[in-house]
């Protein structure tokens, strides 16, 4: 009996010693709440996104995905892992939310998500997406309450790259009021969740300066005629109007403007919804003179320029941006590359295991981070943006618009 045990114990001994020789090390066992994403040898890291591709805001979607392939290109690999991009339309709506939301949140392979692109989608699509256990940033969703701490609107996970709402209706309200010299300003909004953010900012902004908001009134985003509306803001006589909305609404009130008794001479301001050369073709002449808000593209690193833009015009085949939050997605991707490197287990063979609570700790505990678009901090509920805002003037046949202000 005790030579079996010895032999036995021998054995064992021997075996303990072969396995220490050959470094075997244990299994890595997931501890996180949210789980893990294991990504196999020689498997990509799978992104995603979400962002309007299809129909009259396109650009804005295009635009930010560019931005983020810009990102992986220069990139190359992580942890010894290229980097996989496929995505959803979210069709700059709630309905193209929820659908995109609903695919994605569907596929447990992915480690984050980059949307929506506006705001109205992120209502809806943002809930599934984080119930999934994803990150989710965001380069263009402005809206105040996806980041208002305590709002129902407000998910874990979630986080922009974009500046806050709060911000750009401020700004805007600041160069009609100061710049403008204008008194008297009506508003437009289409019902979404920007325009009506945006609109309320600046009314309430114009009004503290010591300005009047004549109207506040609201459109249809799918019509075509807006003549009524206009002559019934003409009545009050504004000097500005402040129309944050999209592209196809945004270009026919532009153009028929011009046309309504009373409105000929009024100042007409966009904001970064408009960014796009679908406006300077769709307001057609009417565009001569049509500001928007946006995004200081001057205030951004000098890396923008010799960098970013030459691999943006490679991969796009364009010679110019065709919105204007490519830099944010930029920015964003490459938040989430760091935090992965932060938070990722690396095996001996090259598995990798990303746990989701940790990635999404290390999202938020971002500080200083050098982006194209500035530093980026981000707050507890998600606001990362070192936001600086800019005006824009278009004239007719032209794209970029001119920045005028400040």
């Amino acid at each position: 009996m005790f030579k079996r045990t010895f032999a036995l114990l021998s054995i064992l001994v021997v075996a303990s010693m072969i396995l220490a020789a050959c470094g075997s090390t244990p299994a890595y066992e997931c501890t996180d709440p949210l789980g893990c994403v294991d990504v196999a040898p020689g498997e990509p890291i799978h992104l995603a996104y979400a962002m309007v591709i299809s129909g009259p805001d396109e650009t804005l979607g295009i635009d930010s995905r560019t931005g983020v392939e810009v990102a992986i290109a220069l990139k190359g690999q992580v942890l010894g892992h290229d980097v996989s991009l496929t995505g959803e339309d979210d069709g700059c709506s709630a309905e193209g939310g929820q659908a995109a939301g609903t695919k994605l949140a569907a596929d447990p392979t992915i480690v984050a998500v980059f949307g929506t692109s506006c705001s109205s989608a992120a209502r809806v699509a943002v809930p599934l997406l984080s119930q999934a256990g994803f990150v989710i940033v965001s380069a263009s969703n402005t809206a105040p309450d996806l980041t208002r701490p305590g709002d129902p609107n407000q998910h874990p996970g979630y986080l922009r790259t974009a500046h806050n709402d709060e911000i750009q209706g401020a700004a805007a309200a600041r160069f009609a009021f100061e710049k403008m010299g204008v008194k008297k300003a009506a508003t437009i909004h289409d019902g979404s969740l920007y325009a009506e953010s945006l609109q309320a900012v600046f009314a309430k902004t114009f009004q503290e300066l010591g300005g009047e908001i004549t109207t506040q009134e609201a459109v249809d985003p799918n019509a075509t005629d807006f003549k009524s509306v206009l002559t019934s803001i003409a009545a009050g006589g504004p000097e500005f109007i402040y129309l944050p909305i999209f592209v196809k609404a945004g270009s026919l009130i532009t153009r028929q403007a011009k046309e309504v008794p009373g409105l000929e001479n009024t100042y007409l301001m966009g904001a970064d919804g408009m960014f796009s050369p679908d406006v300077v073709e769709g307001a057609g002449d009417a565009v001569e003179g049509l500001f928007v808000s946006s995004p200081d593209l001057a205030a951004f690193s000098a890396d923008y320029q010799t960098v970013f833009l030459p691999k943006y015009k490679e991969l796009s085949g364009v010679d110019s941006p065709i919105s204007i939050f490519h830099a944010h997605a930029f920015d964003a991707a490459n938040m989430v590359f760091a935090a992965i490197e932060k938070v990722a287990v690396q095996d001996e063979d090259g598995t990798l295991h990303i746990p989701r609570q940790a990635l999404r700790d290390a999202m938020y505990a971002t500080k200083d981070f050098p982006g194209l678009t500035g530093s980026l901090t981000c707050t507890p509920t998600g606001d990362c943006a070192d936001p600086k805002i800019a005006v824009y003037e278009y004239h007719v046949g032209e794209y970029p618009p001119e920045r005028i202000w400040p």
